[in-house]
């Protein structure tokens, strides 16, 4: 297996073959995906940093890598020996990866990149930046196929149905409902490069990465005809069926290109700049009217059906039994002296959800952060490094798990002993924020980014923050994290809107310490409709205890009282019935009022 530094030296080789200053290899591939197929985990392959978002920049004698604070601790440890730099975003001082390129490149140098692997907004951003300091930025050069000697290849695991009942709507109806929302917005078609999207008009699941049940395939869905470009092996008899009986057409996963070039000067697509990547960008015909937009199938998938709201709620029942049941567990084994590793506890918490018979796999790796690894905010435990977990100290526990009817995501921290005074503050201050989210009423048309500060309002106060967004979107047996809403303090135009699921997890992070993160899931509801307009508000859904032992009640208000006990009360009252005796007692001594 060759070094880092040998990869290097053969991308350089080729870089100069080919005229190239400079090489950027970001975390996306052909789909624009967070979960990428190994085939295209070039930027890991390429710096040996595992994390799900960073953008490695290669010249011919430097190499950087670019992410973001959810990340600082992570790659400072895995590039260490690499020679790649790291650059914190976001971080005063630190220069983008155009500025970058800038102070090290002269004018008149050219930068290659992927168009395959790249947004058209992002692609066009960089270009438009480079070309200020007359940087040439050239999109049509795959050199990891040069240089990556044993790259996977495209997946071929088989595609299968998402049952309609857990759905609740056929592929048909969803392909209609996308023709009625680009019909609002006078396109009459559009192309599909993100698998989650795909999967969900087409009501289709796959194997092709971890957590998220999707499948590698493009799809096309215009005024008469709706498409699906998928390598033909991948189609059973079983979903082949239901494609056709939907109206569905199934074409080469290679077809794509010469499809989209034909195109009729009748088409009027609707393109989420974001969404659609470089290359198939420029394969549409200038005869082709493009309506610039938010994606129709991000916007209907990301609102919930009330067939999916329902099976969503006894998903968190289930999961909450097999929560409780892990947390039970642990507590009597540390009380009993054993010990076990982080990474060791994230197969425990799996073989808990594994029971139920709908459980499909987790829906993210589980972040299991003891003591000072918990500050690391996407921590990823390994089984050769993780710490071991003893009775003593706190754990910050986040994972979800993927059912065929919904995705969970949930984030608890745990007292192993008893709290210092400055972690029930700390504990307290989060608490807080997330409280003050949960009951948070605002007018139909609010977006996220109007509602942050109310995670965040008793951290400020105390001259504390954390870095990471405070909410984003979930979809239903889909990508754990999906959009077009979100919860942060960077301006988003979307909407929140009745029926989106989005998550509540502030949180705060002291390094070498502890982290702390309290996540529910919550659905967007009606609260009341009145002369000024209709008053929207969040169901919180997710049912887990919140750990008494950590908080402060004389750092809450009635309010916020009232909230947390109705809450804890909630989960006793929902979940006990589905426990034994034993069980619902100890559940019942961690939901006991403040």
């Amino acid at each position: 297996m060759s070094t880092i530094k040998e990869r290097l030296a053969l991308l350089r080789q080729e870089m100069k073959a080919n005229g190239l200053s400079a090489y950027i290899i970001t975390s996306s591939d052909a789909h624009l995906s967070e979960y990428t197929p190994l085939r295209w985990q070039g930027r890991k392959w390429i710096s040996g940093f595992l994390g799900s978002a960073g953008t490695a920049v290669i010249t011919l004698d430097r190499a950087g890598l670019w992410t973001d604070s959810r990340y600082f601790l992570q790659a400072a440890e895995q590039l260490e020996g690499s020679t790649f730099e790291l650059f914190k975003m976001g971080i005063p001082g630190v220069p983008s990866i155009e500025a970058f390129l800038a102070q090290e490149l002269p004018a008149g140098s050219v930068v290659g990149a992927d168009g395959l692997c790249l947004s058209f907004a992002e692609a066009d951003d960089t270009q438009r930046k480079l070309a200020n300091y007359g940087i040439e930025y050239r999109l049509s050069q795959d050199l990891l196929e040069k240089v990556w000697a044993d790259r996977p290849e495209l997946p071929t695991k088989p595609l299968f149905l998402h049952p309609e009942e857990y759905a609740g709507a056929s592929a048909a109806e969803r392909i209609e409902s996308v023709r009625a929302e680009l019909h609002a917005q006078g396109a009459n078609a559009t192309i599909i490069t993100m698998i989650d999207e795909l999967a969900w008009v087409f009501n289709v699941r796959g194997n092709d990465v971890l957590f998220n049940p999707v499948a590698v395939a493009f799809g096309y869905i215009g005024e008469k005809e709706a498409v699906i470009f998928v390598r033909p092996e991948k189609v059973p008899d079983e979903v082949r069926a239901y494609l056709v009986k939907n109206g569905v057409t199934i074409k080469d996963y290679t077809d794509l290109d010469s499809f989209v070039a034909s195109l009729g000067a009748d088409v009027r697509l609707l393109v989420d700049t974001k969404r659609i990547t470089y290359h198939i960008y420029s394969l549409i015909p200038a005869h082709c009217r493009k309506i610039e937009g938010v994606s129709a199938l991000t916007h209907l998938k990301s609102i919930k059906n009330a067939t999916e709201l329902a099976n969503l709620r006894k998903v968190m029942a289930r999961d909450a039994v097999a929560l409780t049941r892990f947390f039970k567990w642990l507590e009597e084994a540390l009380g009993h002296g054993e010990t076990f590793t982080e990474y060791e506890l994230g197969i425990r918490l799996n073989e808990f959800r594994a029971k139920d018979k709908l459980f499909y796999g987790d829906s993210f790796g589980t972040i299991c952060g003891y003591l000072g690894n918990g500050a690391i905010v996407h921590y990823s435990a390994h089984p050769e490094t993780s710490a071991t977990v003893r009775g003593e100290g706190v754990l910050l526990l986040d994972s979800g798990g993927q059912y065929l009817d919904g995705t969970t995501d949930i984030t608890r921290t745990i007292a192993l002993s008893a709290p210092s005074d400055k972690l029930r503050t700390d504990y307290t201050l989060v608490l807080k924020g997330h409280i003050q989210l949960a009951l948070v009423q605002y007018l139909e048309g609010t977006r996220g980014s109007q509602l942050d500060i109310l995670a965040r309002h008793a951290l400020w106060q105390s001259g504390l923050n954390y870095g990471h967004g405070t909410g984003h979107g979930v979809g239903f047996f889909l990508n754990v994290h999906e959009g077009p809403q979100n919860i942060r303090t960077e301006v988003n135009p979307t909407p929140l809107e009745l029926g989106m699921i989005t998550s509540n997890e502030p949180g705060l992070y002291r390094s070498g310490q502890y982290g702390i993160r309290i996540e529910n899931l919550v659905v967007t509801e009606l609260r009341e409709e009145t002369e000024f307009g209709r008053f929207f508000g969040f169901e919180t859904v997710t049912l887990c205890y919140l750990d008494n032992a950590l908080v402060k009640k004389e750092l809450l208000t009635q309010e916020e009282i009232a909230w947390y006990n109705a809450y804890q009360e909630r989960v006793y009252q929902t979940v006990s019935p589905l426990l034994s005796s034993e069980e619902a007692g100890w559940l019942r001594s961690k939901t006991l009022p403040l």
